[in-house]
């Protein structure tokens, strides 16, 4: 987008906190009259982004610009800004009018005066009670409050209030209205006929809307574009349609609806193997590459376990109104399903996936993620086939176990919880695994299928009998085919729990 058609223009921005970088090099144009959102997890820098458009915040690098204009260091009072808080900051001594015009009493506006001599010049007047009472009105009749301007804003419900809020933002007529989660402190019915109500008034007004939310309902709901964010750093931009069916990563399509989301493999040309099964594709990955599978639940067809790809048993149901939500266990893996039709729990179905539906995106491989492993009755982490010894403990803060090679985590409050069969996620970095030609030494043993040169180390795929891949980073020297056997120590290997670990006591 050009500079001069954006109304506001994010360059490089950047806002460090006490040596932490909360926001690193945001870049965004929005367009006038657009309804933007910015969508992210608590803590990955959205509210400091507003903050710093409203002028709350200053930027430690890059420049915020206004129609063109720098304004990274104006104060807010000189910003055509107004900003809706998530907690409204109304006046509780003051009724609906009055809130809603405290800003116009304030304000002054240039109106052009001749003096004695008869010369012309400018000069910054109030508003006449008049003009206030116009604007007044307007607002109201904007957010639907037009009847109620004498009423105590104690008296008015969440909904209402928020609409006080909205109303005097809007009132000033700001060219950007920013909104900070404004809709948080709302319950489920009232957030949703909200969502309905600022779309209206977005379309009312004609003015920016720069929207923050955790909420990926409102951000579908509501927006013209929406930013998704992650530890301060923008994932990907584009329309609703396009970050839910498009997600450029697995955060994205994890935090855009509900998603399957898998580690899989590219076993050949647009050919893809993940849950146990191979799969053809639409994207074409070198061969061997490991990637990340996304299936949306509304994607997965359960059908009869002949006609399927891959077969799973369904382990839960729950009815939705207009859908069956079912989680189907393939292997260790499950997959999330919705079908209209019903199937009983323990019943065996057949999973297929229409190539098109298949999502598959680079994996940033940093760390051996798996996400199928769990605790076998010693106490060990089972990889594939594979034992692993690990320590139990990590699970929980403060924990110790009952005895050494047992399942019964002891918590800091006394209790209990069974880790038998367990299922968990474990993860390996890849500089702590060690390969040998001593099939003796590791826990698992597999053959090397992929060697890659990279700068100062090789990095190494080893695949096991039963298909589990290793990605090794190590400075020695392997041939493809080679068999090796893979090592880890216990202290390397990093679990987490799939289920909460509450569900997991001992009576």
């Amino acid at each position: 987008m050009e500079q001069n058609s954006a109304i506001i223009s994010l360059s490089h921005v950047k806002k460090i906190f006490d040596g932490t970088t909360v926001v690193e090099d945001f870049n965004l144009d929005v367009k006038p009259g657009e309804f933007i959102t910015i969508l992210g997890p608590s803590g990955c820098g959205k509210t400091t982004t507003l903050r710093m458009i409203a002028g709350f915040e200053l930027p430690s690098e890059g420049k915020i610009l206004l129609n063109g204009e720098d304004i990274s260091y104006l104060p807010p009072y000189k910003r055509p800004v107004n900003t809706v808080f998530q907690h409204y900051a109304l006046f509780a001594h003051l009724d609906v009018y009055d809130n809603v015009a405290f800003g116009l009493k304030m304000k002054k506006v240039p109106v052009e005066v001749t003096d004695r001599k008869g010369n012309k010049k400018i000069k910054m007047k109030h508003l006449s009670i008049k003009e206030i009472d116009a604007k007044v009105s307007r607002a109201l009749s904007i957010v639907d409050l037009d009847e109620m301007e004498d009423r105590d804003v104690s008296t008015l419900s969440g909904g209402q209030q928020q609409r006080v809020a909205i109303a005097r933002a809007i009132v000033n007529e700001p060219k950007v209205l920013l909104l900070d989660e404004p809709l948080s402190a709302l319950d489920h019915k009232m957030r949703k006929d909200m969502q309905i109500e600022l779309k209206q008034m977005h379309k009312k007004l004609g003015i920016t809307f720069f929207y923050v939310t955790h909420d990926q309902e409102e951000a579908l709901t509501m927006s013209d574009r929406i930013v998704v964010m992650k530890d301060g750093v923008i994932q990907q931009v584009g329309t609703p349609e396009e970050i839910y069916n498009e997600p450029i990563n697995a955060f994205v399509a994890d935090f855009i609806g509900e998603s399957n989301i898998y580690n899989g493999t590219m076993i050949g040309k647009k050919r893809v193997r993940f849950i146990g099964a191979n799969w053809d594709c639409v994207d074409d990955f070198p061969l061997n590459e490991k990637v990340d599978i996304v299936v949306r639940p509304e994607d997965v067809l359960m059908v009869e376990p002949e006609k399927g790809t891959t077969v799973g048993v369904i382990s839960s149901k729950i009815f939705k109104g207009v859908h069956y939500e079912f989680i189907v266990n393939v292997g260790k893996n499950e997959v999330l399903c919705r079908d209209t039709h019903d199937h009983e729990v323990g019943a065996k179905v057949g999973i297929v996936v229409e190539k098109e539906n298949i999502q598959i995106m680079h994996k940033e491989l940093s760390v051996n993620q798996y996400t199928d492993a769990y605790i076998n009755s010693n106490g060990q982490v089972v990889i594939g086939e594979d034992p692993f010894d690990a320590d139990l403990t990590k699970l929980l803060p403060g924990s110790h176990l009952e005895e050494e090679g047992s399942t019964i985590l002891i918590g800091p409050d006394g209790k209990h919880y069974d880790l038998n069969d367990a299922e968990v996620v474990a993860e390996i970095d890849l500089d702590k695994i060690e390969l040998s030609d001593d099939l003796s030494k590791g826990q698992a043993q597999g053959t090397i299928i992929q060697s890659v040169w990279i700068g100062d180390h090789y990095q190494y795929i080893v695949r096991t009998d039963d298909e589990e891949d290793y990605v090794v980073n190590s400075p020695f020297t392997w041939n493809e085919n080679d068999i090796v056997s893979v090592a880890v120590k216990k202290e390397d290997i990093k679990l987490r729990l799939k289920t909460p670990i509450e569900e997991l006591v001992r009576e």
